[in-house]
């Protein structure tokens, strides 16, 4: 089965997809959904911890049917939000009152974005006629462009378009890896989907794309390697439903989480999950790999602990596009993996632990299902914030991998108005504040004020991709 997903559809199609309706949403875990209340469409909920401050909707050019909130960067007082239509830069100095600095209309699915210094880069993974902000979508299977582009955003008020590089099946996501004497960083783009009848995707399609990008001259960024990491094809998948169980075979990766400092990668790549050796950052070298046929459908994302000894990875069953997180599914497929890191150098090996599912049963109309999402700075625990779309957003702790527990959450109700539906993409922790990307509600800024998680207003970040991690003090 196909993994779905919105980079290849338009919002409508999309939301078409997820049976978006007026439908009611749990709020508090641990009862039968017949025994819970339900939010009333758009109310917001959350844990008597955490607080909703602001949303700002959907606006200026990168509004309408075709908008799509995607993931997030950040550079200083800055967030850089993806979306299907290009990205916003938020002024968040105030984070109770962020106020939009520039938009750049710039169509391209699925526009993940990642930030360097004044550099921002932007994912383009749907066909389109030409590598320009004015492109439009193109049918043709021969003649087409699809890859990364690259914006200078030194004055953020006017961000500038500065060049483009063509990549094989596109570019869904992207991660950003410094270099080791800081005068180039890469791009390891992850893409699949590979057919024969495209040009630029035949299968099979077990590499990824490299791409180096001298900082002082971006516009020189070229592709610099294409190593395979599945010279014996990966994972062939199962066939099979959402409700059933299936595997999507490997075909790429759909996202790789760095820790330059540790030289190591964890790759997501959709029948498995790997470890990898970055010391030579144009040579990336798989070393372990994990299956779970009978729990994990779609190996979609990777966070490594702060001490880079365990790496969560989430199962993101129906593509997003559907709903898992109920009684029928159950509480260990769309869910989280937490693995244990175990043994030295190359023999490394990754150790299940426990699953992590949030234990608040979403109705079969809403999607719903593990997500993108990041560490809380916290010394000496393992705590994270995760979207699970329509699930809203969680917060819990890891530090015991076989026991982890919830410790907050926020959530809407089902959106009133279908176009605005689909839920929570990203959810990230920076510098005091969670925000969060919602595919069809905006931009939103969340706090959480728990004895668990307070220390982590003291951690100040002048930069933050995800993807990109580095650790904090202990």
């Amino acid at each position: 089965m196909k993994s779905i997903h919105f980079s290849k559809r338009s919002r409508r199609a999309a939301l078409a997809l997820l049976g978006v309706a007026a439908a009611g949403l749990s709020v508090v875990g641990g009862p039968s959904a017949a025994a819970q209340d339900f939010p009333a469409d758009d109310e917001i909920v959350t844990s008597a911890n955490v607080s909703h401050l602001v949303n700002v909707p959907p606006t200026g050019p990168l509004s309408g049917p075709s908008s799509v909130g995607t993931d997030l960067a950040f550079s200083g007082d800055h967030a850089i939000v993806g979306n299907y239509l290009g990205f916003t830069i938020y002024d968040i100095k105030n984070p109770k009152k962020p106020t939009i600095t520039s938009q750049v209309l710039c169509p391209g699915a699925q526009n993940d974005i990642s930030v360097s210094g004044n550099l921002v880069f932007l994912s383009t993974d749907s066909r389109r006629t030409d590598d320009s902000c004015n492109s439009a979508s193109q049918s043709d299977p021969e003649k087409y462009w699809e890859g990364m582009k690259i914006f200078d955003i030194s004055d953020k008020a006017n961000p500038k378009y500065v060049a483009a590089v063509a990549t094989d099946c596109g570019s869904h996501t992207h991660t950003l890896v410094p270099d080791k004497r800081g005068k180039d960083v890469y791009l390891y783009v992850s893409s699949y989907g590979p057919s024969a009848a495209l040009a630029k995707c035949k299968p099979p399609h077990d590499k990824i794309t490299i791409i180096k990008v001298p900082i002082k001259n971006p516009s020189a960024a070229a592709i610099v390697a294409t190593p395979v990491l599945f010279p014996n094809g990966g994972s062939p998948g199962k066939p099979g439903t959402v409700e059933t169980g299936y595997v999507v075979p490997t075909s790429g990766c759909h996202d790789i989480t760095v820790f330059p400092a540790k030289n190591l990668a964890a790759g997501a790549c959709m029948g498995e999950g790997v470890l990898m050796d970055i010391s030579d950052r144009e040579k990336p070298r798989v070393f372990n790999t994990v299956r779970d046929d009978d729990h994990f459908a779609f190996w979609h994302s990777a966070t490594f602990n702060n001490d880079g000894t365990k790496v969560v990875f989430t199962d993101e069953l129906g593509g997003g596009g559907a709903a898992t997180c109920n009684a029928k599914i159950g509480p260990t497929r769309g869910a989280n993996g937490i693995y244990d890191i175990t043994g030295r150098g190359d023999e490394r090996k990754l150790e299940f632990r426990s699953f992590f599912k949030i234990d608040r049963h979403q109705t079969d109309e809403e999607n719903c299902v593990a997500h993108n999402g990041s560490l809380i700075p916290v010394p000496g625990k393992d705590i994270m914030v995760q979207a699970w779309y329509m699930g809203g957003v969680q917060v819990f702790d890891f530090t015991d991998s076989r026991a982890p527990k919830q410790i907050g959450f926020f959530e809407r109700g089902p959106a009133a108005d279908p176009n605005t539906g689909g839920g929570v993409w990203s959810s990230y922790y920076y510098n005091g504040y969670i925000y969060a990307s919602d595919i069809g509600k905006g931009f939103d800024v969340i706090e959480i004020n728990d004895p668990a998680t307070n220390v982590a207003r003291g951690h100040k970040w002048t930069e933050l991709n995800v993807q990109t991690q580095y650790g904090y003090g202990r």
